[in-house]
């Protein structure tokens, strides 16, 4: 799709914000967040229900220029679920031809593929503790390139053990930057960060540095 065929694209915005990036190998870097309503998934962990629903339809100039307005250098797509809007692969190429570095945050359960190659996929491998395992897209691992990066999120063990397993079975870290989280809450940092030097898994041990700096206040 052309950026020019996409000028007439509207979309459902749940909310934009600049704050910290607070996961993926860009954390700690200052972002513009564009957060797309709407997602078919239902984590039992979830953080950001508020936007399954609600928010307003706006179109895509609308929101390049406000993006624009905060004066950053880079953007990250986030939702809900971005891809479930046809016109989130609009918005990514104009993002990327705007000049932006852009990173798109998706749960693996839709196709990738068409997505801009100039754009990072932070992509979900979501674990049996989520509850939506089942959702997986297998054949996204197969389009994933150097610049992705693969998120699983952990409430347990079992979860930790299941990725380990998934880890070595696609050869991930073969593939681009592997990702392990914990559940705030539910299973102890200190416990994963063990598990995986145990293990020597070729992995990045991530906290969700936007929840240690804001808790989970909306916007940040």
């Amino acid at each position: 799709m052309s950026v020019a065929s996409g000028r007439g694209t509207r979309l459902r915005l749940s909310e934009i914000f600049a704050s910290i990036q607070g996961e993926s190998t860009r954390v700690g870097l200052p972002t513009v967040f564009v957060r797309l309503t709407g997602c078919p998934l239902r984590c039992v962990w979830c953080d950001t229900e508020y936007a399954f629903s609600g928010g307003e339809t706006r179109a895509l100039d609308d929101i390049l220029g406000m993006v624009a307005s905060f004066g950053l250098r880079h953007v990250c797509v986030t939702g809900g679920e971005p891809l479930a809007q046809k016109g989130c692969l609009a918005l990514l190429e104009a993002l990327c031809d705007a000049g932006y570095s852009v990173s798109l945050e998706t749960s693996g359960a839709l196709d990738i593929a068409p997505v801009d190659p100039r754009v990072a996929r932070i992509v979900d491998l979501k674990a049996p503790g989520s509850g939506e395992e089942g959702r997986n897209r297998g054949e996204n691992i197969g389009h994933l390139r150097a610049g992705d990066e693969i998120k699983i999120v952990l409430a347990d063990e079992a979860d930790y053990l299941w990725a380990r397993t998934q880890i070595a079975a696609h050869r991930l870290a073969e593939r681009c930057e592997v990702l392990l989280s914990p559940v705030a809450g539910r299973l102890v940092p200190a416990e994963l960060a063990e598990w995986i030097v145990r293990d020597r898994l070729p992995v990045r041990f991530q906290l969700q540095l936007h929840k240690v700096l804001w808790a989970d206040a909306r916007g940040r």
